[in-house]
């Protein structure tokens, strides 16, 4: 059954909403990467967060305050008119809520852990329901107040283009009618401070698949969709096809010759029932370490033998963890909006200095463009810790 993306609310260091990020998106801005100390003791790193202040919390709803609220807040109130309507077409016990997150409210809850340890007493504001990782769930729904199934799914880099699948899944079920999914993060010291324990954190702008890649930026972002099983508007966008694999290769490095990647990518093809050739672009996972690039590359040559044009996203906002799948879906379906005149796709930003060790790959640039005629079919891919793999089709539905 067709999934139709209908709704978009999306907010990081590229912008907010879809004017804004789709403009800086298609720009290759990098602007919103900036150099920050403090967040990882005597280094100073960049990172990509959202500037400027957050819309706030409901008083009512003040014990789920949290940085990571505020983010899943700003994107929803984007899409508020879409919402409400599918409440008064479908009622709410048929809206379903799935997100991913890694972070939930970890920083205000590390924060009052902190002062606990000084004053041997938790903050007044502090409350243990901000970090657990249903909680961005758990306050969407209470805000809306919806009825229907809502939870969080925390697979680390794949948690949202989970949700995308998960959402699905409940459509066809039959159990909702309409699901807001997709996924949040937001910056904090412990994602920080544990990447960089791994050696992962590079100190200059991230470099996807250059022979001088050396690791990670972190970002934040809160990225909605409303999926339903029927289309919202011309033309309309659907999630088509979508993959998933565990090759447990290893807790944190990815299996050297991708293939749980490459199984996750065939995965989704086959469920959209569709060839590698009829793959218009690719979003790359694309960190820049090491280990990713080099499995990625051998994937996705494996699978396109005569190429596909392609980017990492990553050194415009960063990597944003649990929100990163949904975000570069949401990068994909910006570029089939109708409201893209110029059909451009987001450019792969780097030094342009290619890794002799790698295959080489069809590098998207500033005046590619997608083609104008329907229907064109986008991949997007998203691998975690564990080996957890999933690959997303978003496409220009039938």
């Amino acid at each position: 059954m067709t999934a139709y993306l209908n709704a978009l609310g999306v907010i990081c260091a590229l912008g907010r909403g879809k004017e804004e990020v789709s403009h800086n998106l298609f720009a290759g801005d990098c602007s919103g990467m900036r150099d920050e100390a403090g967040w990882i003791v005597d280094r100073t790193v960049p990172v990509a967060a959202v500037r400027g202040d957050l819309v706030a919390i409901p008083v009512e709803l003040s014990e789920q305050a949290s940085r990571n609220n505020q983010l899943l807040l700003e994107a929803a109130l984007q899409i508020r008119e879409d919402i409400d309507q599918a409440i008064a077409t479908y009622g709410r016990h048929r809206i379903g809520v799935v997100l991913g997150t890694s972070t939930s409210g970890i920083d205000e809850a590390s924060r009052g852990l902190a002062h606990y340890i000084r004053e041997e007493v938790f903050p007044a504001d502090y409350n243990y329901q901000q970090q657990e990782l249903g909680a961005p769930a758990n306050f969407l729904a209470d805000w809306l107040q919806t009825s229907g199934p809502a939870y969080v799914i925390s697979t680390a880099c794949t948690s949202s283009a989970r949700a995308l699948m998960s959402a699905q899944r409940l459509l066809n079920m039959g159990l909702c009618d309409a699901v807001l999914c997709g996924g949040v993060d937001s910056l904090c010291k412990l994602t920080l401070n544990g990447f960089s324990a791994l050696e992962a954190v590079s100190g200059q702008r991230c470099n996807p698949f250059s022979v001088n890649r050396n690791g990670i930026n972190i970002g934040e972002a809160a990225v909605l969709f409303l999926m339903t099983r029927q289309p919202g508007g011309s033309p309309s966008i659907a999630l088509l096809g979508s993959g998933a694999s565990s090759d447990a290769h290893h807790i944190s490095a990815p299996e050297p010759a991708g293939r749980g990647a490459l199984q996750a990518m065939r995965k989704a093809l086959d469920r959209a029932n569709l060839q590698p050739s009829q793959i218009a672009y690719l979003n790359l996972h694309g960190t820049a370490t090491q280990h990713n690039d080099s499995m990625e590359s051998l994937a996705v040559t494996t699978l396109f033998p005569d190429g596909v044009p392609c980017s990492s996203t990553k050194p415009l906002t960063g990597h944003t963890l649990g929100a990163a799948g949904a975000l570069e879906a949401a990068f994909c379906w910006l570029s089939l909006c109708k409201d893209n005149l110029q059909h451009a796709m987001a450019p792969h930003v780097w030094d342009g200095q290619p890794d002799p060790d790698l295959p080489p790959l069809n590098w998207v640039t500033r005046t590619d463009r997608l083609s104008s005629i329907a229907p064109r079919y986008l991949m997007s891919n998203s691998f975690a810790f564990g080996g957890n793999n999933v690959s997303l089709i978003i496409g220009d539905a039938p």
